[in-house]
């Protein structure tokens, strides 16, 4: 498992980004901190220059759901995530309505994916 840089200046962004949750962040932290998958995940975590909205260090796993703060920044978003594959990590996206409408086949797409990558 290789260290990842971050900037500490993002410490203080992160934690405010926690305080001030999307409804589907919310909805998913409730499955992902109880620990149903059996690994224990970070919530609006700093890497390199960047924030992730969950990340499995154990796993190299992010998830990132792409709400309205994405919209008209695709290529910001392609840009960050090879930053980030760089460093050995996978990453699995799920669009907020998707969060929201179908926590179950969100659910069951990321309890298939650990099972398949641990």
């Amino acid at each position: 498992m290789k260290h990842i840089p971050y900037n500490k200046n993002l410490k203080e962004f992160s934690r405010k980004l926690r305080l001030d949750s999307t409804l589907s962040e919310v909805l998913l932290w409730k499955y992902l901190r109880a620990k149903q998958t059996g690994y224990t995940f970070n919530r609006q975590k700093p890497l390199l220059n960047y924030i992730v909205d969950f990340y499995c260090k154990p796993l190299s796993l992010v998830i990132e759901i792409d709400g309205d703060s994405h919209n008209n920044k695709y290529d910001l978003d392609v840009k960050r995530q090879l930053d980030l594959e760089k460093y050995g990590l996978f990453f699995l996206r799920f669009e907020d309505k998707e969060v929201k409408k179908d926590i179950n086949n969100v659910l069951r797409t990321i309890e298939g994916w650990i099972e398949e990558h641990k």
